[in-house]
Order: structure tokens, then sequence, then C-alpha cells
């Protein structure tokens, strides 16, 4: 039997309470047995059916799932939360319901929704309180996108970053599945964006996504001094998921009274000098948007929606790289492991019609 806290490993032991699945046999789900590297421990078994789903649940056929950096790091088992072997990967989702369970009575059968959880599994029973409909002009690819991206990027830059109309953000890995959602979701906000990138493909694909500056690093590796001009001084927020040595030239931009949003490290985990935010008085702050869930569940709704409406209005449309079929499922993230993708890496699980 393949419990929920096996399938939820992405957020920090929240969402345990978004899908219960209930298995019997046979339908099929990437899993993960042992640890490393994605392409080495990931196999695509036959697992259980799922039962019809109980009081308060739907059942959602899965179109397409969302990979994110953190499943690279629980395959190694590097990541901060280590689920119970075997699991399956993939914390956002995308599908059709298929069945209510009693008292559901705002969603139906045939609805398309998006969650968090569900993964590289074909069927999963879900709280009908834990999925989203999803916006008519949004295929279910760009829906899969949204949850973890979008989600962790409005509370970095609304809740953490105080982000207001009229400031600079400066964007570190602006190509990935946050970058691209950090131009967006800032843009919106009515916020000047200078977007680092790496390679041709990538800086085309943060211009497309709106920024008003691009610059190549791979041109230009030492681009403080570029940040710096284009932003009269220095930058009011900065929104870094890459860390290592990224991170110390991302302080370098910081204007007075900056905020230097942590999103991520993938590039290894920066020693910060603290003398340095005295003198300039910029804030470092930490931006853990899973366990932020945990202490106020309620939040997770609010974000959703805030981003569903943006989406209606065209503020929202998730850069996508070319989406992998179920079957290679495992390909798709060891891809996103050697950084050969760019955007948000969708696996397509359903051939619903």
């Amino acid at each position: 039997m393949l419990f929920a806290a096996r399938v939820y490993k992405t957020f920090d032991g929240l969402v345990s309470y978004l899908v219960v699945l209930n298995y019997s046999f046979n339908m099929r789900a990437w899993q993960v047995s042992q640890l490393g590297n994605p392409i080495d421990v990931l196999e695509l078994k036959e697992v259980n059916e799922i039962s019809d789903p109980i009081e308060g649940h739907i059942q959602v056929s899965i179109q397409s799932v969302g990979i994110s950096f953190p499943d690279v790091l629980q395959c190694r088992g590097e990541y901060q939360v280590k689920p119970a072997l075997p699991w399956t990967p993939g914390g956002e989702s995308a599908g059709i319901v298929t069945k209510i369970g009693g008292g559901v009575t705002d969603i139906e059968p045939g609805d398309r929704v998006m969650m968090l959880g569900g993964g590289l599994i074909e069927r999963v029973n879900a709280r009908s309180t834990g999925v989203w409909k999803i916006p008519d002009n949004f295929a279910f690819e760009k829906a899969a996108a949204v949850p973890v991206n979008y989600g962790t990027t409005w509370f970095a830059l609304h809740q953490r970053g105080n982000l207001q109309s009229g400031e600079t953000v400066l964007v570190t890995g602006a190509a990935g599945g946050t970058g691209s959602a950090a131009i967006q979701l800032a843009k919106a906000t009515g916020a000047m964006v200078i977007a680092i990138a790496g390679g041709a493909e990538k800086t085309k694909q943060a211009e497309f996504l709106g920024a008003d500056h691009v610059i190549d690093h791979q041109i230009n590796s030492d681009w403080v001094d570029e940040v710096r001009e284009l932003s009269n001084g220095g930058v009011d927020i900065a929104y870094d998921p890459v860390g290592g040595d990224t991170t110390h030239q991302v302080r370098r931009c910081m204007a007075w009274d900056g905020r230097l949003l942590i999103i991520g490290f993938v590039a290894g985990i920066p020693d910060l000098p603290t003398n340095h935010m005295l003198l300039k008085n910029y804030s470092v702050v930490g931006v853990h948007w899973g366990a932020s869930l945990g202490r106020d569940p309620q939040s997770l709704n609010n974000q959703m929606h805030s981003i569903i409406e943006l989406a209606e209005k065209g503020f929202v449309d998730p850069l996508i790289f070319k989406p992998y079929e179920f079957e290679n499922g495992a390909v798709a993230i060891q891809d996103l492991a050697d950084r050969k993708t760019w955007g948000k890496v969708i696996v397509r699980v359903g051939g619903y019609s």
C-alpha cells in the first residue's frame, strides 16, 4: 500500500491532508525505492488501484505533473524532507475529476482542476478543498506548473518581500521555473524587472516573459555594475533561487532598505557577511513556502485564488519546457538535474478523452 505521506514529500509534511490514496490494484506510477540519481533509482511500476472517493473527497485522473528541483534532491536523499521509501515524485498536478464522494457540492465530474501533490501516478483521491478549478484558457501542462512555482513566488514577493508597484526586482535563474514565475508576478505588480540568465535561449525566454532588462551571465559574468546602473544604484528586491557565488553578486546589488529573498541554493549555500547587511541596511529574508503553509493553511487558498485571477487576466502564463511523456518520467527529472531544461518541466500522464 502506498501512503499519502510518501507522495507528499515536497512540502515538508504539509499537504498530507490534501490527497488520500486508498489503493486496490493496477495502475502505473513512478516510484523511488532507493536513493541516487533519478535516472538510476526511478522505476515505472504497476501499483494498486484506488477505491472510490470517501466523504468530502474527489477522484482525479492525472493529466500533467510539474517537476521541481526538490524532486531531484529527494531522489538523492539531499533534501531537508526525506520521505519514507517508496515514494512517488511530482509535487503538483492537473487533471480531470472523474468521481466525487458524498458531501461534495462545488466540484463535479468533468471539472478540470490543479492541486498540490498527485504526482507521477495515473489517478488519485483528493480532498475537494485541496484542489482549484483551472481557468478555461489554461492547458493541463500550464496548470500543473502553477501551484509550487507561483505559490512560492507569490509568498516570496508579497508576503515576505512586501513588493510595491514601482520598485525594482532582480531575478536570478530567470528562465527557470521559479525565476520565470517571479518575472511575471513582479510585472503584474508594476515592478521593473532585471533578469539574469545564461545563454541565448534562456535570455530570449526571459525577454519573452516581460523582463525590462536581461543580462546574459555567460557574456557578462561580473554583472553587478550593470545591475547597479540599470537600477539607479541598487535593487529593492532580489529574488534568488540560485545561491552559491551568485548570491554574493546579488548582495552587492542591493539598495538601501532592500530585501534579498533566499528562494533556494541549487549552486550551493553561500556564507554571507553580516557586516555587509548592516552597512547597506538591507534584509536577507528566508522563503520557506511549504513550512509556512503548515503554519497557515488558509494562506494557500488565498495565494491560489490570487494567482488564478491573474491567469484569467493574462498575467500568468507559465513558461513550459517541452513536455515529457509519462514513460519518460525518469528522463524528465534527470534532465532537470543535469540543467538541460529551462522553464517548468512537465510530464504528461493521462490520455483522457
